[in-house]
């Protein structure tokens, strides 16, 4: 087992060292970061306009008062992350960020058309419509924001900028630093955009959506492949590599325009399409205690289990435990590098994610309405948030019973050994002392 175990590590930790040190990948998921505080805003605002309890006629005047609270922040989402996307690559490049982040902005809206036709059929133009600004505007976004950013800076960085004189004002000399490369990549983008509009009579938002986005967003919603994600955030850890950061920041974009197309259909009063969301993955994995679901964990390591060690680490992290931040108990059990604990650490999170699935794919459990919850809400109360329903909240009640069932065997194995281990160090500290007692007498 240990040489499979070194192995496996041999293998994956260089494969995961450059992923996580990957510019695009930390890029990406520095603009997600960007948008977070607005996107939780705006889905406070949803959760308290559709409380359960609320009258169908004061949800309407709820959303009439109050809904522009979500149309300004996850509504449109991607041009937070356009922006975030240009003004950390161009400052990863040790460029000017802000004038890289409008750069991308504005080359993906040079993209997007601005006309529209209504539920009624009318043509409007001179508008963008708001599916375009968040989940169906979500790859070409990214693409142009990566695209845009990388030829803003190659041009600073070869030198084609305008030079003022010393004396001029910063902020003036920045701007003008900035001219020739703005108008360059924007000119790019304004002929690409002129190309497919007036030869193929389309726009690249529906190309991108039809081509890219819709077969990833449905290979991401899928169970196997959720699992398969899920399978390697546990392989990650158990390594001593922050599995979420790797893994999320590949899917993320995925997961977030699922859980977009789900608010939409929420908001409009219409079945929600999809069940693995963002919030699905934050709520019904970490939202248990923390990567690997480890409240009920440090629960029985603290109240059930009998060695000195095991209530000693269990006690200290139910704190945290309780808030979702696990590191304590994965690097004081340790997790980490610990075979007698591989087992139920990686195949437990699949199991209960599986359950979850099938549960909410079954109707018999709500599924996630797309609002943002943050990480560190407790459980329960995170589950009905998310869901919209104390339903939801119950459903992370019976995750936290299966992760016991799983969990307890291999426990009650490391306890057992802790014991033994105790027990062999009190016997050998004992005779060590009888024996310089009786050297004493003598």
């Amino acid at each position: 087992m240990n040489n499979f175990i070194d192995n496996l590590a041999e293998k994956l930790t260089p494969l995961a060292g450059k992923l996580g040190s990957n510019r695009y990948l930390a890029v990406l998921r520095d603009a997600f970061m960007l948008s977070f505080p607005l996107t939780m805003f705006g889905s406070i605002v949803v959760v308290l306009n559709n409380l359960p309890f609320w009258s169908d006629d004061l949800k309407g005047t709820l959303g009439g008062l109050f809904g522009n609270g979500q149309n300004a922040t996850m509504s449109i989402m991607t041009i937070f992350i356009t922006f975030g996307i240009g003004y950390y690559l161009t400052r990863s490049y040790d460029e000017d960020g802000i004038f890289g982040g409008a750069v991308s902005l504005s080359s993906y809206l040079i993209l997007t058309p601005f006309n529209f036709t209504t539920a009624d059929g009318a043509e409007v133009s001179g508008a963008l419509s708001l599916d375009r600004l968040g989940a169906k505007g979500m790859f070409i976004g990214m693409l142009a924001a990566f695209i845009a950013a990388e030829i803003y800076v190659r041009i600073t960085k070869k030198g084609i900028v305008i030079k003022m004189p010393e004396g001029v004002p910063d902020a003036v000399a920045r701007s003008f630093a900035a001219l020739i490369p703005a108008i360059s990549t924007l000119t790019i983008f304004l002929m690409l955009n002129a190309l497919v509009s007036g030869v193929f009579t389309t726009n690249l938002h529906d190309v991108i959506y039809t081509v890219i986005q819709k077969p990833l967003v449905g290979l991401g919603s899928s169970l196997p492949a959720t699992l398969v994600s899920l399978f390697f955030v546990q392989i990650l850890w158990f390594f001593g590599l922050h599995g979420q950061i790797i893994v999320n920041s590949v899917m993320d974009p995925i997961w977030n325009t699922l859980a977009l197309e789900n608010l939409d259909a929420f908001k409009a009063g219409e079945a929600l399409p999809h069940i693995i969301t963002k919030p699905f993955m934050e709520t019904f994995t970490v939202g248990l205690g923390g990567s690997g679901m480890t409240l009920m964990v440090v629960i029985l390591m603290a109240f059930v289990m009998k060695s000195r060690q095991m209530k000693d680490i269990g006690r200290l992290a139910i704190g945290p435990g309780l808030f979702n931040v696990n590191e304590p108990v994965i690097f004081g059990l340790p997790i980490v590098l610990n075979a007698s604990i591989a087992i139920p650490w990686i195949l437990t999170p699949l199991i209960v994610t599986t359950v979850n699935y099938l549960s909410m794919a079954s109707g018999l459990f709500p599924t996630p309405t797309g609002v943002t919850v943050p990480w560190t809400v407790p459980l329960f109360f995170s589950g009905m948030m998310a869901t919209n329903s104390v339903m939801g909240g119950v459903l992370q009640l019976i995750d936290f019973v299966i992760v016991g069932v799983m969990w307890y065997p291999f426990l009650k194995v490391v306890d057992k050994a802790n014991l033994a281990l105790t027990f062999e160090e009190d016997t050998q500290a004992s005779d060590r002392t009888s024996l310089q007692g009786a050297q004493s007498k003598n």
